[in-house]
């Protein structure tokens, strides 16, 4: 997408539609650790899920591709990953081998984007791995939470795990990845005309 089509509007349909997935987060907070409603939790948690990739299709459809767009959308997807496994850990639905391991892996990076953000970069390119690692991590958590709900216990614990280890070796190799690609533009950066002038 060229960057002439990305528009500074705020109120489009692929922005509500990320909004309203924000505002699922602290509703599923609420319903898992103040209603222990795990079952009305999951729904909400596969509904966010399966509307991750439909606030970015239907900015393209539509023609409404916008800087806040942009910006929402990873975010809301960081959000309910992270508040899923926190909230997980807390309630013991997730175990805390997969939990623990994703939370070092998202604090990592953090860091890494904080440091390019901080040097004025434009943030990493989504690797299509990257969007792979999160689908299956996505999965692995509701399976989870799927399994808190006793008659599918038997049926999804093995699903859940395979996918829960399956889902942190991508994601770590991924994340390897985006540090490849974040020295690449930290050099970059400390090599452009603009830093040495300024050194």
């Amino acid at each position: 997408m060229s960057e002439e089509a990305v528009s500074g509007r705020i109120v489009t349909v692929p922005n509500v539609i990320s909004f309203i997935r924000l505002a699922a987060v602290p509703y599923f907070w609420w319903l898992v650790l103040g209603e222990d409603a795990v079952g009305t939790a999951t729904i909400v948690y596969v509904i966010v899920a399966c509307t991750d990739w439909l606030d970015g299709f239907l900015a393209r459809r539509l023609g409404q591709v916008t800087r806040l767009g942009k910006a929402l959308d990873p975010v809301a997807d960081r959000l309910m990953i992270a508040s899923a496994i926190v909230v997980g850990l807390i309630a013991d639905i997730v175990p805390p081998l997969i939990g623990w391991a994703l939370i070092v892996r998202e604090a990592y990076m953090a860091v890494i984007t904080l440091t390019l953000a901080g040097r004025g970069s434009k943030p990493l390119e989504v690797r299509r791995l990257g969007k792979l690692a999160t689908f299956v991590v996505y999965s692995s958590i509701g399976w989870f939470y799927m399994v808190a709900i006793p008659f599918l216990e038997v049926i999804l614990l093995p699903l859940a795990w395979m996918a829960g280890l399956v889902g942190l070796v991508l994601y770590w190799l991924v994340a390897v990845q985006y540090t490849g690609d974040a020295r690449r533009i930290l050099a970059g950066l400390k090599s452009s005309p603009t830093s040495q002038e300024s050194a």
